[in-house]
């Protein structure tokens, strides 16, 4: 863990900030006493919970059967 005064802070941010991301914990420190603490985000995506929209989601018998010749026309130019 690496401690900055805050001048130093604001002058080498790009820097500290450049160091969190690799993991390390920066503390910001005014007049020589702990201020703040840069630590990186920790990105997590939420866990998929199956399910979630049963009964509010209806497939029809016919979903896959073929489409009427007008529309299928229109789908390949015709």
């Amino acid at each position: 863990m690496t401690t900055v005064n805050i001048h130093q802070a604001k002058t080498n941010f790009s820097k500290l900030i450049d160091a969190v991301m690799h993991g390390e914990e920066i503390i910001i420190a005014k007049a020589g006493k702990p201020a703040a603490k840069l630590i990186p985000i920790i990105v997590t995506k939420p866990k998929r919970k199956p399910g979630t929209l049963k009964g509010k989601i209806r497939i029809s018998a016919d979903f896959d059967a073929p489409l009427p010749d007008d529309i299928l026309d229109s789908f390949e130019g015709k």
